[in-house]
């Protein structure tokens, strides 16, 4: 059996529904989206001998909406976690997969259910353009040493002070 086909809107910058989307339950009733976990990409330049990040500022409607993260969403059965992070900051950011230069993916959670989320750590040479979609209420670069002066998803929040260390 052949794996499913991921189509992108490109009029509209979105992915038509893949087998991902669906939310998980862990007993407890925390629930994360991505029926196979989820993936999402650091993406970072250098800026003035410092690092500088591209946050996303998460639509309201959106579970944990308000909040700044990175560019992400739910893996498909076929996808590896870097294939998920790419293609959704593909969707929800504009950028290319080939401006980007892979570092490394990170297990930045593991729930009860078994759901993970990995972040992947990539390069761009300068801080690169981009187009928000619908799930964006803005997206920027944003200085490495203020990162935490933002509203932080909570999942990230708490990764960040490791994934911040390896930037280095």
């Amino acid at each position: 059996m052949s794996p499913p086909v991921v189509k992108t809107d490109l009029r509209r910058g979105r992915r038509v529904r893949g087998d991902g989307d669906g939310w998980v339950f862990d007993p407890d009733g925390a629930r994360y989206w991505g029926r196979h976990g989820a993936a999402g990409l650091l993406l970072c330049t250098k800026r003035d001998g410092d690092f500088a990040i591209l946050l996303q500022h998460r639509a309201v409607w959106s579970h944990q909406g308000g909040t700044w993260g990175l560019p992400g969403g739910a893996r498909d059965s076929h996808e590896s976690a870097v294939q998920a992070a790419v293609r959704e900051a593909h969707e929800e950011t504009g950028i290319q997969s080939d401006s980007i230069e892979v570092i490394e993916e990170r297990l930045t959670h593991e729930a009860v259910s078994g759901w993970t989320y990995t972040t992947v750590l990539a390069r761009v040479p300068d801080e690169i353009a981009t187009v928000a979609n619908g799930e964006s209420a803005e997206l920027r670069w944003v200085a490495e040493a203020d990162v935490e002066q933002l509203p932080l998803h909570p999942g990230f929040g708490r990764a960040w002070p490791e994934l911040r260390k390896r930037l280095r």
